[in-house]
């Protein structure tokens, strides 16, 4: 018992399949072993361990194949008795198939050569237990249904294939990758070669991409195992992590071999050391000085309401978003104005409009709810996609700001929101569904509206911003990170070259930030106001890039200084959470935006990444020291809210070359 309460059990799974050779020791063909799978941390050592039914510590969990049965996938619980007698006679089934697939079973007595009962040993020599630093590989297979062979560093020996008859591997894959690193075999797509993590070596790393900061978005690309080695941004982890903590067999890679990587597999992101045709080349900029700026108090409830008409008009909208982009609002504001923010009420409707639309709005959200509160169990065991949409969900509701008092507690009843709401938001977008980071968009929301329809329109309209985030494609976000890079170059190319020596030119770094618009780098309560001053669409498009570069600006000289590598640049920027000041960061983000928009002659690949007429450029500011808004691109239209197709937003990817001695830059034209 005391070997067992040490047991830390990582994975468990029931109804995992061996199938016997037919040529091995004379069983027979179609024999099929059923055990349990788990995954435990014994005494500091991660077990893979695998054990046949009759092995089983609780008889009563054995699965059996239902006696009526004609299909694969049907099973029941056998009783305890039934169980026990299963095991003293050694009894299994037998399948046999047809030609349509569907199976009979027929009970099957195991005797030894002598005509006695066999007492096990031919199920019980399929129990097996391995350390996960003894595998070498886990290679998966798609044969209907998934299975997975596991081989070991001793080639000598080997494990029996592992089927899973009834999903699991995925959730089997995710849980080895806690404990272990997985990486492509450059050799075989579907080899996933196996390591085990150095500790001392990526701590900080581990920290940035574990599963409640940085796998936000893993997740969604597992849709199989299969598809799993081949998903872009699993690759990317995978390979930045070896890259980052070496191997056993492997020290660290060198830094060539990183950019490599990473070029591989995000098509798009690549640096050329030549400059092609078509493309903008500038020499070093002289952007001139940076223009001081400052910040005002945050609009109060009586300000807010001097721009409203007798009729409920929002009045001077222009004024009014100046104003809550320089000091974003009080809080007894927000529950309002933040609808308008989001696109949820119209700036130009009436209060008695308003009214009509909350109620169309709160009957079609109720019809959504009642699509998925109206599956019944046995319909959801039939349909995998809202299967893992729930799980997920549940999962991540549960871990979601749980120390905001919003949220804190057992049987919070903000919890039973945030997980209603975002079951509802996968009927309304179903395609899309939930991905992993959709929770943390959602909280500050919900936190402010303290209404599941408003707070439900209002995170549509967010999701419709953010939608490309968290597409299969990652479009999104490749782009967010090339255009990022182009305008770091311009504002600073000293300290963009350096990153590029480190081979952080790409700022993978700022994954996270853009992912979920620094819902982990800030507090909550500065989330809100950073949110707010962002949805006013003001100063320019892609403001949120600009306080990017605000954030970079300020750890710059930090980071040269010290000379940080690519692992003390991961480390230093995940310890900025919770470090940063937003009122700060949003000072330097305008004055960066001023800088820029003075600047003469600016490249036109910056003017699209932030939505300025290239003829107005130089032009003054005015608007008390804020840019003025120069007609950014609208935000895309959604389709109608029935419909789940998405819309590619996507300026294209904004390619750019550098010479490698840091004196040329060249923008995408």
């Amino acid at each position: 018992m005391a070997a067992d309460s040490a047991l830390k059990v990582i994975f468990e799974l029931e109804g995992v399949f061996i199938h016997p050779s037919s040529d091995e020791d004379g069983m027979e063909p179609d024999l099929l072993v059923s055990g349990t799978l788990r995954l435990v941390d014994k005494d500091a050592e991660v077990l893979v361990e695998y054990r046949p039914v009759e092995d089983a510590v609780d008889p009563s969990n054995m699965l059996c194949a239902g006696k009526d049965s004609s299909s694969v996938m049907e099973w029941d619980q056998c009783s305890g008795e039934k169980s026990k007698s299963l095991i003293e006679t050694q009894q299994s089934y037998e399948t046999e198939w047809d030609m349509i697939n569907a199976v009979s079973f027929k009970k099957k007595t195991f005797t030894n050569g002598d005509g006695s009962l066999n007492h096990g040993h031919e199920r019980s020599r399929w129990a097996f237990s391995v350390s996960v630093g003894d595998l070498r590989s886990v290679t998966v297979k798609v044969e209907g249904w998934s299975f997975l062979l596991l081989k070991l560093k001793d080639c000598r020996s080997s494990l029996p294939a592992l089927h899973f008859h009834q999903g699991g591997s995925t959730d089997f894959l995710d849980s080895l990758r806690r404990v272990a690193l997985l990486s492509p075999s450059p050799d075989d797509e579907t080899c996933l070669l196996v390591s085990s993590p150095n500790r001392a070596l990526s701590q900080s790393f581990e920290n940035l991409l574990d599963d409640n900061n940085f796998g936000l978005v893993n997740q969604k690309f597992r849709k199989d195992p299969y598809v799993t080695t081949l998903g872009g941004f699993s690759k990317v982890t995978n390979y930045i992590f070896d890259a980052f903590r070496g191997t056993e067999e492997q020290h660290q890679r060198p830094p060539e071999e990183v950019a490599d990587l990473l070029t591989e597999v995000i098509p798009g992101l690549e640096i050329n050391q030549q400059e092609e045709p078509g493309f903008e080349v500038i020499t070093r900029m002289d952007l001139g000085p940076r223009p001081e700026v400052s910040r005002r108090p945050p609009l109060s409830a009586e300000d807010w309401t001097k721009h409203q008409d007798p009729e409920g008009r929002m009045l001077s909208i222009s004024k009014l978003k100046h104003l809550i982009f320089k000091g974003g609002l009080c809080h007894a504001v927000r529950k309002e104005a933040w609808k308008f923010l989001l696109g949820y009420f119209p700036w130009d409707s009436t209060l008695e409009e308003r009214k009509v639309l909350q109620r169309d709005k709160t009957d079609e959200y109720f019809r959504m709810k009642l699509q998925w509160k109206s599956v019944s169990e046995e319909q959801e065991r039939r349909n995998s996609r809202l299967r893992d949409y729930r799980s997920l969900i549940e999962k991540d509701v549960n871990r979601t700001d749980r120390t905001n008092r919003f949220y804190e507690g057992m049987d919070n009843p903000g919890l039973v929101l945030l997980h209603d709401i975002l079951m509802t938001y996968c009927m309304y977008d179903f395609d899309l569904g939930y991905v992993q980071g959709m929770s943390d968009l959602l909280s500050p929301i919900l936190y402010v509206m303290e209404n599941e329809v408003d707070a439900f329109w209002c995170f549509v309209s967010f999701m419709d911003q953010m939608h490309q985030n968290f597409e299969e494609q990652m479009q999104g976000m490749k782009t967010q990170l090339i255009q990022l890079s182009t305008l770091l170059r311009l504002l600073d190319l000293t300290f963009w070259n350096y990153l590029e020596s480190q081979d952080s030119g790409y700022l993978y770094f700022c994954f996270r930030w853009l992912l979920i618009r620094f819902k982990r780098e800030l507090s909550f309560q500065d989330v809100l106001r950073l949110w707010e001053v962002m949805w006013t669409g003001l100063p320019c498009q892609n403001f949120h890039l600009l306080v990017c570069c605000s954030i970079l600006d300020s750890e710059k000289q930090k980071i040269m200084e010290e000379n940080y590598g690519f692992n003390e640049i991961l480390k230093h920027i995940n310890e900025l959470s919770m470090k940063l000041d937003v009122e700060e960061i949003l000072q330097k983000a305008e004055g960066i935006s001023q800088q820029i928009h003075r600047c003469k002659d600016l490249p036109q690949s910056i003017s699209s990444i932030l939505g300025l007429e290239p003829d107005l450029c130089g032009s003054d500011p005015t608007h008390s020291g804020a840019c003025p808004p120069l007609r950014p691109r609208p935000p895309p239209r959604r389709p109608d809210a029935h419909t789940s197709t998405s819309t590619s937003t996507s300026n294209g990817l904004l390619r750019a070359s550098s010479a490698h001695n840091g004196c040329t830059v060249a923008f995408s034209s």
